[in-house]
């Protein structure tokens, strides 16, 4: 689940929702895959700080590269090597304004957007590390799961945290307690979201297009958008 997402923020939208500066460049994307670089927002001696990292965890102590995981299932966060360290003091914010899931109709792959609110931006609960390769330093990040709300169920047993915004200071500060850091981790509110279908275009990874944006605001929930790919 949550292998794809949207991130189609600007500079100033980072700045304003988490108070973290940093060179942004200002590109929107549709269609986000796991290896790919993502911006993240991570804590610094009490300052926000806006970075890209690699999609796919990689543990400091990982052999190689193939190693990376692009989700971390809350419930096992403690005991999992690579994660338990990370949950107390590596913990990152990553910014969204959708994600994707996908359904079979009619034989079909029908990819769905899920979003909060009327298209807000909103963060993932994450996790990052750093990674000594042969090049260079590499830092890494996963998205935390958790058990699905009900918008989510009918289509997947899992999907991301999402972190609410008055939590924010409380997930990145390293000195929060352990349970209130978990406490965190449970579905988002489903009231506060919506989804709809997109095109069957974002099926394929290498296609970044607005193919996952919603044209039709107006439509009803379940009503099929026309948007960019659709026959």
């Amino acid at each position: 689940m949550c292998n794809r997402f949207r991130a189609t923020y600007n500079r100033h939208d980072i700045e304003e929702q988490f108070q973290a500066w940093d060179e942004i460049e200002n590109v929107p994307r549709f269609n986000v895959a796991p290896t790919q670089p993502i911006l993240t927002v991570i804590g610094d001696s009490g300052k926000r700080i806006a970075t890209e990292m690699r999609w796919g965890l990689i543990p400091s102590w990982a052999s190689t590269v193939s190693s990376g995981n692009f989700l971390a299932r809350s419930e096992s966060v403690t005991s999992t090597p690579s994660y338990r360290n990370l949950i107390r003091k590596n913990r990152c914010l990553i910014p969204a304004d959708a994600f994707y899931e996908w359904q079979k109709i009619d034989g079909i792959s029908q990819p769905f957007a899920f979003e909060v609110g009327d298209r807000e931006l909103f963060a993932f609960a994450g996790l990052w590390d750093e990674w000594n390769s042969p090049s260079g330093i590499v830092q890494s990040c996963a998205i935390l799961t958790t058990e699905p709300n009900s918008l989510l169920a009918e289509m997947h047993d899992r999907m991301p945290v999402i972190i609410r915004r008055v939590d924010y200071k409380q997930w990145l500060n390293p000195r929060t307690p352990l349970d209130q850091v978990l406490s965190l981790l449970k579905p988002y509110d489903s009231a506060a979201m919506s989804k709809y279908p997109v095109s069957t275009l974002l099926n394929n990874s290498q296609n970044e297009s607005p193919a996952g944006r919603r044209t039709d605001r107006t439509s009803s929930p379940g009503t099929r958008i026309p948007v960019l790919g659709f026959p």
